[in-house]
């Protein structure tokens, strides 16, 4: 059983910075693409990011890219995601994910596991 957790969440004024982790309880971690998504209230969940199996690819949603950073560290069974600059619309429950056949995918149909989310609000 694949499972993820995340951390991080929290309250940050508009401009502000957090670091989101999601740690993957499975032996073989490098071998999943991980994703980032988010759902605010009343909105359908969305794509932020996306990152390869080794890491070497990723992908951004258009009102995110310049500020956020994903990435992995295949070592600690973890993928992260950098949040700067950080804006009124960007509060959301934030969500990893885990997909165990594609290379890289922006779809969340595609992925396999979810983590239970974590609260990411920005104050104005």
């Amino acid at each position: 059983q694949v499972q993820l957790v995340e951390s991080g969440g929290g309250l940050v004024q508009a401009g502000g910075s957090l670091r989101l982790s999601c740690a993957v309880s499975v032996r073989t971690f490098s071998t999943y693409a991980m994703g980032w998504f988010r759902q605010a209230p009343g909105k359908e969940r969305e794509f932020v990011a996306a990152i390869s199996r080794n890491g070497g690819s990723t992908s951004y949603a258009g009102s995110v890219k310049g500020r956020f950073t994903i990435s992995r560290d295949d070592a600690k069974n973890t993928v992260y995601l950098q949040m700067n600059s950080l804006k009124p619309e960007d509060t959301a429950v934030y969500y990893c994910a885990a997909d165990r056949w594609a290379t890289l995918t922006i779809q969340a149909r595609l992925y396999d596991y979810w983590g239970q989310g974590t609260q990411v609000t920005v104050s104005s």
